[in-house]
């Protein structure tokens, strides 16, 4: 027979001598994800600014060219019919869309009485200047949407440049 012996104990440090952690290395992890995290938040930071530079320059409205400027705001009064983005191609002040107003409401009112689309579009652009006056004269179309007739009118447009070209007023070349 054996003598009782005790059973085997984990070894535990002595009092007052508790196991420290490496605390070198977990400085050393927080530092990497601070910096990890810091260089993330500066590559979005910077991803939102050009992000945010290259749609500034997509929607900017261009108003440099006369000929430019009359086909945006044809396609805003005309093919849009929105007012509000026509406006911004406009003159301040001394606008006289009068004949074009009522070239629009009688296509308006054909699409209505006889229960037809028509759509518009016009010819190439010219731009000439004229004892300081710059006009723009274009050709505009109008087609039944089943293509089956088409007219076609001469248009000039005078503009004036205030803080970029504009359109000042509209009247048929005839």
């Amino acid at each position: 027979m054996q003598p009782d012996t005790p059973p085997a104990q984990p070894a535990v440090p002595p009092p007052g001598q508790a196991a420290t952690p490496p605390k070198e290395r977990n400085r050393r992890v927080r530092l990497i994800l601070a910096m990890a995290a810091g260089i993330t938040s500066l590559l979005c930071l910077g991803g939102i600014g050009v992000f945010i530079s290259f749609y500034d320059e997509a929607t900017k409205i261009e108003r440099t060219a006369p000929d430019a400027v009359v086909d945006n705001f044809l396609r805003a009064y005309l093919v849009n019919r929105d007012d509000q983005q026509a406006s911004l191609f406009t003159c301040k002040s001394n606008l006289d869309l009068s004949l074009l107003k009522s070239f629009r409401d009688d296509i308006q009112s054909r699409e209505q009485r006889f229960s037809i689309g028509i759509r518009v579009d016009w010819t190439s652009l010219t731009v000439s200047t004229e004892s300081g006056r710059t006009t723009v004269s274009t050709d505009i179309r109008r087609t039944i949407s089943d293509g089956s007739e088409r007219t076609t009118d001469g248009w000039r447009f005078s503009l004036m440049d205030q803080d970029g070209w504009r359109v000042c007023s509209a009247a048929p070349a005839n």
